[in-house]
């Protein structure tokens, strides 16, 4: 009984012992996101949580423009993905990026609908009094939202589509109302329409890259994420074959390539 005794002491001590040491080797990450890049990236840090089960990854999703102001305002952020590299250039020059921008993708613009065949959309057809609203980003912090008033302006259509506009707070939202009715269509990124939650239930059409400014992406390691090591292991592992396939199947082109 006192053997007994003695080794169950021996095996509580080496417990107590070692919960502290995998407390500390223990990390976590929190990442502010483009919307654009919700479907990819929920996916990419699911296979890397998969090998890397001590840590933890959480993504926040939203405009480029309020993240990015969020950060500035003390946000606990460690990396920022920016659907416009301009962003994340600013924070850098500005002081709140520890490292400099790093493109990781080209996005596209899309015509979306869940009512009417997008396939078979034209930019000239939002004229059409049959489509009672259009639903896009609020151009003032959202990267898609921007391009898509440049799209509309570009192609002579803006006077006569912009009281039929309503504005989602991200890309994700204006694609959401397109979804539930609340808009006719919504020119929403590409990389959402190919994810399965929103190819089931509509078609897209392309929207020429030449009517737009190029929606070059890019990432920073915040002030906050500088001296945390998994950041670096995720950036990383973003970089792995495995990752690049995932972002390519939903439509982003590798950067210093043309986009799909």
């Amino acid at each position: 009984m006192r053997r007994l005794h003695d080794f169950l002491a021996v095996c509580c001590l080496i417990v107590l012992t070692l919960a502290p040491l995998r407390a500390a080797t223990a990390s976590e990450i929190t990442i502010a996101a483009a919307s654009d890049l919700k479907f990819a990236l929920q996916e990419i840090v699911s296979n890397f949580q998969a090998v890397h089960k001590g840590d933890k990854v959480d993504v926040v999703y939203g405009s480029s423009g309020k993240l990015q102001t969020q950060i500035r305002e003390g946000a606990p952020f460690d990396i920022f993905f920016s659907a416009d590299i301009a962003y994340a250039r600013a924070l850098r020059k500005d002081g709140f990026a520890a490292t400099e921008p790093t493109p990781y993708a080209v996005g596209r613009i899309v015509l979306w609908s869940a009512t009417r065949d997008a396939t078979k959309l034209r930019l000239e057809d939002l004229a059409d009094p049959k489509i009672g609203k259009i639903a896009i980003a609020n151009p003032a912090h959202a990267p898609y939202g921007r391009c898509a008033g440049q799209v509309l302006r570009a192609a002579g259509l803006w006077d006569r589509v912009k009281d039929k506009l309503v504005f989602g707070e991200n890309i994700s939202q204006a694609t959401q109302y397109a979804e539930t009715g609340a808009a006719d269509v919504a020119m929403t990124a590409l990389s959402i329409a190919l994810s399965k939650e929103v190819s089931d239930r509509g078609g897209y059409s392309l929207i020429p890259e030449t009517l737009h400014s190029r929606l070059e992406q890019a990432y920073v390691v915040t002030r906050q994420g500088a001296d945390k090591p998994l950041a670096k292991t995720f950036l990383d592992y973003l970089k792995t074959g495995q990752s690049q396939a995932i972002m390519i199947k939903f439509g982003f082109a590798p950067p210093g390539q043309a986009a799909r």
